[in-house]
Protein backbone atom coordinates (compact mmCIF):
# COMPACT_ATOMS: atom_id res chain seq x y z
CA UNK A 1 0.00 0.00 0.00
CA UNK A 2 1.28 3.79 -0.99
CA UNK A 3 -0.32 6.58 -0.64
CA UNK A 4 0.40 10.04 -2.85
CA UNK A 5 3.41 11.82 -1.03
CA UNK A 6 2.35 15.00 1.20
CA UNK A 7 3.98 17.92 0.40
CA UNK A 8 5.89 20.22 2.65
CA UNK A 9 3.63 23.12 1.91
CA UNK A 10 2.76 24.80 5.26
CA UNK A 11 -1.01 25.94 4.05
CA UNK A 12 -1.73 22.40 3.28
CA UNK A 13 -0.04 20.63 5.99
CA UNK A 14 -2.15 23.67 8.22
CA UNK A 15 -5.15 22.34 7.26
CA UNK A 16 -4.57 18.83 7.94
CA UNK A 17 -4.29 19.38 11.28
CA UNK A 18 -7.43 22.08 11.67
CA UNK A 19 -9.02 19.30 10.02
CA UNK A 20 -8.31 16.39 11.83
CA UNK A 21 -8.84 18.80 15.69
CA UNK A 22 -6.12 20.86 16.16
CA UNK A 23 -7.65 24.63 17.04
CA UNK A 24 -7.22 27.36 14.83
CA UNK A 25 -4.72 29.20 17.28
CA UNK A 26 -2.11 26.71 15.70
CA UNK A 27 -0.42 26.85 12.41
CA UNK A 28 2.39 25.47 10.35
CA UNK A 29 4.94 27.80 9.27
CA UNK A 30 7.77 27.68 6.62
CA UNK A 31 11.24 28.10 8.61
CA UNK A 32 13.16 29.65 4.83
CA UNK A 33 16.68 28.86 6.96
CA UNK A 34 18.53 28.10 10.12
CA UNK A 35 20.29 31.16 10.76
CA UNK A 36 19.99 32.85 14.17
CA UNK A 37 18.02 35.68 12.88
CA UNK A 38 15.59 33.98 10.73
CA UNK A 39 15.23 31.89 13.42
CA UNK A 40 14.93 34.87 16.02
CA UNK A 41 11.70 35.37 13.62
CA UNK A 42 9.50 32.68 14.05
CA UNK A 43 6.84 32.97 16.23
CA UNK A 44 7.17 31.53 19.98
CA UNK A 45 6.56 29.01 21.67
CA UNK A 46 7.66 26.71 18.45
CA UNK A 47 5.96 23.48 19.67
CA UNK A 48 7.87 21.35 16.94
CA UNK A 49 10.05 21.43 13.86
CA UNK A 50 9.75 18.98 10.91
CA UNK A 51 12.30 18.57 8.66
CA UNK A 52 11.78 17.43 5.10
CA UNK A 53 15.15 15.70 4.19
CA UNK A 54 16.78 13.88 0.59
CA UNK A 55 16.70 9.75 1.00
CA UNK A 56 20.67 9.94 -0.77
CA UNK A 57 22.75 6.75 0.14
CA UNK A 58 25.06 9.15 3.16
CA UNK A 59 21.93 9.54 4.64
CA UNK A 60 20.64 5.89 4.60
CA UNK A 61 24.19 4.58 5.43
CA UNK A 62 23.79 6.80 8.55
CA UNK A 63 20.26 5.67 9.23
CA UNK A 64 21.46 2.09 9.06
CA UNK A 65 24.32 2.74 11.56
CA UNK A 66 22.16 4.90 13.76
CA UNK A 67 19.65 1.86 14.15
CA UNK A 68 22.10 -0.75 14.42
CA UNK A 69 23.34 1.18 17.39
CA UNK A 70 19.59 1.53 19.12
CA UNK A 71 18.98 -2.19 18.37
CA UNK A 72 22.41 -3.18 20.27
CA UNK A 73 21.80 -0.46 23.17
CA UNK A 74 18.25 -2.14 23.97
CA UNK A 75 16.88 0.45 25.68
CA UNK A 76 12.90 0.84 26.50
CA UNK A 77 11.49 3.70 24.62
CA UNK A 78 10.76 6.81 27.16
CA UNK A 79 7.08 6.21 28.05
CA UNK A 80 6.49 9.84 27.95
CA UNK A 81 7.17 10.48 24.11
CA UNK A 82 4.62 9.47 21.37
CA UNK A 83 5.81 7.34 18.97
CA UNK A 84 4.53 5.38 16.28
CA UNK A 85 6.14 3.10 13.14
CA UNK A 86 4.94 3.96 9.74
CA UNK A 87 3.83 0.98 8.17
CA UNK A 88 2.61 2.70 4.76
CA UNK A 89 4.98 4.21 1.96
CA UNK A 90 4.58 7.69 1.82
CA UNK A 91 3.23 8.09 4.87
CA UNK A 92 5.89 10.02 6.74
CA UNK A 93 4.47 13.61 6.23
CA UNK A 94 1.18 12.37 8.23
CA UNK A 95 3.60 10.66 11.04
CA UNK A 96 5.93 13.78 11.70
CA UNK A 97 2.62 15.76 12.07
CA UNK A 98 1.04 13.02 14.36
CA UNK A 99 4.10 13.22 16.33
CA UNK A 100 4.07 17.19 16.28
CA UNK A 101 1.00 16.89 17.79
CA UNK A 102 0.41 14.16 20.23
CA UNK A 103 3.57 15.32 21.79
CA UNK A 104 2.40 18.66 22.68
CA UNK A 105 -1.05 18.34 24.35
CA UNK A 106 0.21 20.40 27.16
CA UNK A 107 -0.30 23.01 24.96
CA UNK A 108 -2.76 22.19 22.34
CA UNK A 109 -6.56 21.45 23.85
CA UNK A 110 -7.79 18.80 20.82
CA UNK A 111 -11.25 19.24 19.65
CA UNK A 112 -13.17 16.03 19.24
CA UNK A 113 -11.85 15.17 15.83
CA UNK A 114 -9.73 12.45 14.34
CA UNK A 115 -6.27 13.47 16.23
CA UNK A 116 -8.59 12.82 19.83
CA UNK A 117 -10.37 9.64 18.29
CA UNK A 118 -6.89 8.02 17.36
CA UNK A 119 -5.08 9.25 20.62
CA UNK A 120 -7.67 7.57 22.62
CA UNK A 121 -7.02 3.89 20.62
CA UNK A 122 -2.62 4.49 20.68
CA UNK A 123 -1.70 6.15 23.61
CA UNK A 124 -1.12 2.65 25.27
CA UNK A 125 -0.22 1.00 22.71
CA UNK A 126 3.53 -0.49 21.32
CA UNK A 127 5.64 1.59 18.45
CA UNK A 128 4.20 -0.70 15.88
CA UNK A 129 0.37 -1.63 16.74
CA UNK A 130 0.29 1.99 16.80
CA UNK A 131 1.53 2.31 13.16
CA UNK A 132 -1.03 -0.54 12.20
CA UNK A 133 -3.54 1.43 14.20
CA UNK A 134 -3.42 3.89 11.83
CA UNK A 135 -3.55 1.78 8.78
CA UNK A 136 -6.32 -0.47 9.62
CA UNK A 137 -8.53 1.64 11.78
CA UNK A 138 -8.29 5.23 10.78
CA UNK A 139 -9.39 5.41 7.71
CA UNK A 140 -10.61 8.92 7.84
CA UNK A 141 -6.94 10.60 8.74
CA UNK A 142 -5.62 8.29 5.02
CA UNK A 143 -8.15 9.82 3.48
CA UNK A 144 -7.38 13.43 4.66
CA UNK A 145 -3.76 12.63 4.02
CA UNK A 146 -4.91 11.85 0.41
CA UNK A 147 -7.26 14.46 -0.20
CA UNK A 148 -4.62 17.20 0.94
CA UNK A 149 -1.84 15.60 -1.21
CA UNK A 150 -3.49 16.55 -3.90
CA UNK A 151 -3.80 20.59 -3.08
CA UNK A 152 0.14 21.01 -2.96
CA UNK A 153 1.64 23.38 -5.76
CA UNK A 154 3.22 20.44 -7.48
CA UNK A 155 1.90 18.31 -10.29
CA UNK A 156 0.28 14.82 -8.21
CA UNK A 157 2.95 12.30 -8.62
CA UNK A 158 1.24 8.22 -8.97
CA UNK A 159 1.23 6.64 -5.95
CA UNK A 160 3.72 3.93 -6.29
CA UNK A 161 6.60 6.41 -8.19
CA UNK A 162 9.81 6.48 -5.83
CA UNK A 163 9.63 9.32 -3.67
CA UNK A 164 13.14 10.68 -2.34
CA UNK A 165 12.11 12.50 0.68
CA UNK A 166 11.31 11.67 4.52
CA UNK A 167 9.89 13.94 6.96
CA UNK A 168 11.02 13.64 10.61
CA UNK A 169 9.47 15.48 13.81
CA UNK A 170 11.69 17.19 16.32
CA UNK A 171 9.93 18.12 20.03
CA UNK A 172 11.12 18.57 23.13
CA UNK A 173 9.41 16.30 26.20
CA UNK A 174 10.57 16.59 29.79
CA UNK A 175 13.79 18.68 29.06
CA UNK A 176 15.30 16.60 26.36
CA UNK A 177 15.09 17.18 22.21
CA UNK A 178 13.87 14.45 20.57
CA UNK A 179 14.17 13.15 16.55
CA UNK A 180 10.60 11.13 15.80
CA UNK A 181 11.20 9.44 13.07
CA UNK A 182 8.24 6.57 12.05
CA UNK A 183 11.25 4.34 10.38
CA UNK A 184 13.52 4.26 13.19
CA UNK A 185 12.25 2.01 16.65
CA UNK A 186 13.05 4.43 18.91
CA UNK A 187 12.66 7.91 19.35
CA UNK A 188 16.60 9.38 18.93
CA UNK A 189 17.32 11.46 21.94
CA UNK A 190 19.92 14.86 21.02
CA UNK A 191 19.90 15.66 24.54
CA UNK A 192 18.96 18.38 26.92
CA UNK A 193 16.68 21.79 26.12
CA UNK A 194 13.86 23.67 26.63
CA UNK A 195 10.46 24.58 25.27
CA UNK A 196 12.76 28.22 24.53
CA UNK A 197 15.69 26.82 22.89
CA UNK A 198 13.63 23.92 20.79
CA UNK A 199 13.89 25.22 18.01
CA UNK A 200 17.83 26.68 18.02
CA UNK A 201 18.57 23.09 19.18
CA UNK A 202 16.65 20.98 16.28
CA UNK A 203 17.83 23.55 14.23
CA UNK A 204 21.14 22.56 14.77
CA UNK A 205 20.43 18.98 14.49
CA UNK A 206 18.45 19.91 11.13
CA UNK A 207 21.86 21.33 10.13
CA UNK A 208 24.21 18.14 10.91
CA UNK A 209 22.06 16.18 7.75
CA UNK A 210 22.75 19.01 5.75
CA UNK A 211 26.52 18.84 6.58
CA UNK A 212 25.85 14.88 5.59
CA UNK A 213 24.86 15.97 2.32
CA UNK A 214 26.46 18.99 1.39
CA UNK A 215 25.85 18.32 -2.79
CA UNK A 216 22.03 17.94 -1.42
CA UNK A 217 19.83 21.12 -1.94
CA UNK A 218 16.08 19.56 -0.91
CA UNK A 219 15.78 19.97 2.63
CA UNK A 220 12.71 22.27 3.80
CA UNK A 221 11.56 22.55 7.54
CA UNK A 222 8.54 23.70 8.70
CA UNK A 223 7.67 24.34 12.65
CA UNK A 224 4.32 24.33 14.54
CA UNK A 225 3.74 27.63 16.26
CA UNK A 226 0.99 29.80 17.02
CA UNK A 227 -1.34 31.65 14.67
CA UNK A 228 0.00 34.99 13.73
Amino acid sequence: MALIPLESNPDVMTKFIHQLGVPLKWSIIDVYSLDPEVLAMVPKPVLALILLYPESEKVHEYNAELEAKIKAEGKEPPSNVFHMQQCVSNACGTVALIHAVLNNLDQIELQDGLFKDFLEKAKDLSFTERGMLLVNTASDIMDTHEQLAQEGQTPVPPKNAPVYHHFVAFVEKDGFLYELDGQKSLPINHGPTTKDKLLENAARVCGQYMARDPDEVGFTTVALVPTE
